[in-house]
């Protein structure tokens, strides 16, 4: 398998067109508004990089769209009619070259109740759940919470600085031989594939998830891939659905994915499960009615509907954005804190930053930035006690102002 030679960080970004600096740079008070992010905080004066929260206001056509489902005035059960079920299969036609089933959908409240709802559905408690540690937290969560035993394959940190600039000299890869061992367990029965992967940023190829595939399927392993972030993609790279590499990928697949993380509408609590096969959906639509998160708030399809339809053009400049925030967070870091590195970001908006030079553990380190710079940041054991230690993890998905002042605390503080 040929390896993907990855672009220089440091090239520059193109000009900004279209929907211009403003919409993305105007600063949003979000304190007061029950925002967990910021009315959280253990003080006003802390600027919060850390749970996967968008600092940004959302896209206009969903904003206009919420107004006008908000002027009728009466919020009772909410019907999904076809249009929502369009609104998707069209969405992902175009934008991701897969072609999903009307009858394939099941709606819910959530990529996390689905997680929970697919390992309820695909395993017997005292099962093994594998996953590719560092993993987003819910993951250990969930797993536990279904009565399962989570089984970790630690991810291999690759280092070549001739294919990383700046600060972004490593990433991470899969270790085949490891997960083949894993997956070889007579009680594993599911993989837990986070795709593109939290925390360490990787945007896997339709290599590496065929072979995923292959290995699961010769020990009799389903996959749940988590695709939340599916739309957060770095020039350069390219989404790959897992459900679309191959009909062999798509007939032992689960797939979760949500407009929220991407348009920044999390608390409007829509998502989707995506499922070829009749009797794993059977099983799937039971258990969303046993963990009762069957219904959707009256603004969930309209904000899903107004996302997929109406602003694509404002997915791509927020990307755009957000490289823009990575490369000034990796420059940053090159000319003050040089003892940091930070993984190469593919995807999503959460850089994984290797702190091991400093000698002090994750936990301290995040609790020293947050009393002494006030700036929030996670502790990388909170995505794998072992293989997350000597990393952080922060959020740059705010406004680059914000993310500047919060670099220059840090830098101030160590």
């Amino acid at each position: 398998m040929k390896k993907k030679q990855l672009k220089d960080v440091s090239t520059p970004l193109p000009p900004r067109e279209g929907l211009g600096e403003s919409l993305l740079d105007e600063l949003v008070e979000r304190r007061g508004t029950g925002c967990v992010k910021w009315d959280e905080s253990p003080s006003e004066d802390v600027i919060p990089l850390w749970v996967a929260d968008m600092d940004f206001k959302a896209a206009p056509a969903i904003q206009e769209a919420i107004k006008k489902r908000a002027e009728h005035g009466v919020f009772g059960y909410t019907h999904v009619d076809e249009t929502y079920y369009e609104a998707v299969i069209s969405w992902f036609q175009r934008r991701h070259d897969w072609t999903i089933r009307r009858e394939e959908i099941l709606y819910t409240m959530g990529v996390v109740p689905a997680m929970s709802v697919a390992i309820k559905a695909l395993t017997m408690p005292g099962e093994k759940v594998l996953i590719l540690s560092p993993d987003y937290n819910c993951f250990f969560s969930s797993v536990r919470n279904n009565g399962c035993e989570v089984l970790e394959s630690p991810l291999k940190s690759v280092t070549n600085s001739k294919l990383y600039t700046l600060s972004s000299q490593f990433s991470f890869e899969v270790d085949f031989d490891d997960f083949e061992t894993k997956c070889s367990d007579d009680k594993t029965t599911v993989f837990l594939l986070c795709n593109p992967h939290n925390p360490c940023g990787r945007v896997w190829t339709a290599e590496e998830l065929e072979r995923m595939n292959d290995i699961c399927l010769k020990h009799g392993v389903k996959v749940v891939s988590d695709e939340i972030h599916c739309e957060l993609i770095m020039p350069g790279y390219k989404f790959q659905p897992f459900a679309a590499v191959s009909e062999a990928c798509r007939q032992n697949s689960v797939i979760l994915n949500s407009p929220s993380k991407s348009f920044n509408i999390a608390g409007l609590q829509t998502a989707n499960i995506i499922c070829s096969q009749p009797e794993w959906r059977r099983r799937l639509d039971r258990a969303i009615n046993i963990n009762e998160v069957c219904d959707l708030n009256p603004f969930g399809p309209v904000a899903l509907k107004a996302a997929y339809n109406e602003s694509e053009d404002w997915i791509d400049e927020l990307n755009q954005y957000i490289w823009g925030n990575y490369q000034a967070l990796c420059a940053f870091i090159t000319e003050n804190i040089p003892q940091w590195h930070v993984c190469r970001l593919e995807g999503t908006y959460l850089p994984w930053v290797d702190i091991s030079a400093t000698g002090m553990t994750s936990q301290a380190l995040a609790d020293k930035l947050l009393a002494e710079a006030k700036v929030w940041v996670n502790p990388g054991t909170m995505y794998g006690p072992q293989t997350g230690e000597g990393y952080i993890r922060f959020n740059i998905a705010t406004q680059r102002t914000r993310l500047m002042e919060a670099l220059k605390r840090i830098k101030d503080a160590l």
